[in-house]
């Protein structure tokens, strides 16, 4: 099989996992899985951050967040250290999942592990495809998820939300996060947090 289909069928088996998402919500009109709309939003942005992205960086970025919903925040104590330890444990999740999938797929040890790595976010701040990885997440984010959040959120904690997400990314991604066709409401915000 030559390596182009091994990527498709790789990105296949990482949405069909995806697809199994009992969390549903609308993008373009249309119910989608959760995590296979987040998936596929964050391989689209990751189509205009980097020219050409290595096989390991796109099937991160399709995987970044799979099978998410098996272990929901609900689980974990409230407050700070019960979210971090959340976000690690899940990132764990993350890559076990991926890694038993790419398996099943003949995909090279070498790839796997390099998936994995950045699933986990190593390096982060040093490592430009990780950076690529946080970049299209934090796209996803602003994208469909931060309009839902201000109805939920303090102003003042959601501008904290907003302005953290956006010290996280490169100066292309703050670029393009600039131009997202938003609502007024969530457009201003992102500007008032970028002047802080």
């Amino acid at each position: 099989m030559a390596d182009t289909d091994k990527l498709g069928a790789a990105l296949a088996a990482i949405d069909a996992a995806n697809a199994a998402d009992p969390n549903e919500i609308l993008v373009g009109g249309e119910r989608r899985p959760k995590e296979l709309a987040h998936a596929e939003l964050a391989s689209a942005w990751l189509a205009r951050l980097v020219d050409t992205p290595s096989e390991a960086l796109q099937l991160a970025v399709r995987a970044h967040h799979i099978c998410r919903w098996e272990s929901p925040r609900s689980t974990y104590p409230e407050g700070r250290v019960g979210y971090h330890k959340w976000r690690r444990d899940l990132q764990m999740l993350h890559a076990e999942r991926v890694g038993q999938i790419l398996a099943e797929q003949s995909i090279e040890e070498g790839v796997i592990a390099r998936v994995q790595a950045l699933v986990r976010k190593q390096g982060l701040g040093r490592d430009v495809e990780v950076q690529a990885l946080e970049d299209a997440v934090c796209l996803v984010f602003l994208e469909l998820q931060l309009h839902a959040l201000a109805a939920r959120l303090e102003e003042h904690k959601l501008l904290d939300i907003v302005r953290k997400t956006l010290v996280k990314m490169s100066e292309k991604a703050r670029a393009l996060a600039a131009e997202l066709p938003l609502a007024k409401g969530d457009a201003a915000l992102i500007e008032r947090a970028a002047l802080r």
